[in-house]
């Protein structure tokens, strides 16, 4: 289970494959049609679609769902307060692009069933391009919630902006993990999308 943790309350959730699990990190898969789950408000809206000082005023509520996206491989380096994640096409199956998603690093638990990654999204993220260039995405959403750190699950812009920083000297050197490694991986034909979400899923952040 790959899932978002926002002081203390889970965000969404992703039963992912794994596909490797090494000294480098954890690198994970989804499917498309894989069952997901995600917090939205009392009325059934996502944080997206409102303003964040509303969200804060609102109560809370799991909806599941399914994963609509392209298949997504996920890779979450040993340590790091980052994600790197490599989006498809979703007719022709071939690589497009990065998304770095910074984060605090994962809490990993295990309940013998079902175990997983807990980390908290810190919203700002990067899109990279094959040719390596790249910029911020959600600039705009991460200062708004910025000015409400009463509610803010992010203490810190500062170190947030570092740690991309850090990851864009590797983007524009193409170090690993954007030296065309996984680029061309086909996913193995043996790994199965769940039909739903494994009992467990929900248990108590790790955070």
């Amino acid at each position: 289970m790959h899932r978002n943790v926002r002081r203390g309350r889970i965000g969404w959730v992703r039963p992912a494959t794994v596909v490797s699990d090494d000294d480098r990190g954890l690198l994970l898969w989804i499917g498309r049609g894989t069952p997901v789950a995600h917090e939205v408000a009392d009325d059934g809206r996502g944080m997206r679609a409102m303003p964040f000082t509303e969200w804060l005023t609102r109560s809370y509520q799991l909806a599941t769902g399914v994963w609509a996206g392209p298949p997504l491989l996920m890779f979450l380096p040993a340590g790091a307060d980052h994600s790197v994640w490599w989006f498809r096409d979703g007719a022709t199956d071939r690589f497009t692009h990065w998304y770095v998603n910074l984060e605090e690093h994962a809490q990993r638990w295990d309940d013998g069933a079902v175990a997983g990654v807990d980390m908290v999204d810190q919203d700002l993220d990067i899109l990279v391009q094959p040719d390596l260039t790249w910029c911020w995405k959600d600039e705009e959403e991460f200062a708004e919630r910025l000015a409400h750190p009463e509610g803010y699950w992010v203490p810190d812009e500062a170190a947030v902006r570092a740690e991309g920083l850090r990851v864009v000297a590797t983007i524009e050197s193409g170090g690993f993990p954007f030296d065309g490694t996984w680029c061309d991986l086909v996913p193995d034909p043996a790994w199965t999308i769940p039909a739903a979400l494994p009992a467990g899923w929900n248990r108590p952040p790790v955070r």
